[in-house]
């Protein structure tokens, strides 16, 4: 179950048009806190962006399931049945009887996955998958969505970050 300022980040997103993953992207980001804290592990960056992918399709994200090609069947099945979880009028608990398993599995499995060293070869990785023309429309759509004030601390950040790279 999504923490609730988690659900209220990701509608929020949406409110200001932002695209599905990145509403996403907030799930994401709790369960990378999640294993983080302790709460439980994962064995691999991808796994803990899986779950948070999940929890997003089943807290209502309209994250469409992955094309064919793109991921396994099994993982397209999962996603779709997570999807329609989330689309209004099918709401039914789920069973602890399944959850507690899966839970103390997770929480047997290790930290290192959410180190930011593992985040940032996860990264890369995913970046180097894609062609430049991807890379460059989807920095180009951000810079449009980001509004005057994102544009403002983005800028800031960057004039900070140049500041440092010349000190080294």
């Amino acid at each position: 179950m999504p923490e609730k300022e988690t659900t209220e980040r990701a509608r929020e997103d949406a409110r200001e048009g932002k695209s599905p993953s990145t509403q996403a992207g907030e799930f994401v980001r709790e369960e990378i806190h999640h294993v983080r804290e302790g709460k439980h592990g994962a064995r691999s960056p991808q796994q803990a962006i899986a779950i948070g992918l999940s929890k997003a399709r089943r807290a209502g994200v309209k994250l469409s399931p992955p094309k064919k090609g793109k991921a396994s069947a099994r993982t397209r099945k999962q996603a779709t049945r997570d999807y329609r979880k989330g689309q209004p009028g099918s709401r039914q608990r789920s069973s602890s009887r399944r959850s507690s398993p899966r839970r103390n599995a997770l929480k047997r499995e290790g930290r290192q996955a959410a180190s930011h060293e593992a985040l940032s070869k996860q990264a890369r990785s995913a970046a180097h998958r894609r062609s430049s023309s991807s890379r460059r429309q989807a920095a180009q759509k951000a810079a449009r969505t980001k509004g005057r004030a994102g544009r403002q601390q983005a800028a800031r950040k960057a004039a900070r970050t140049r500041r440092s790279d010349r000190r080294a």
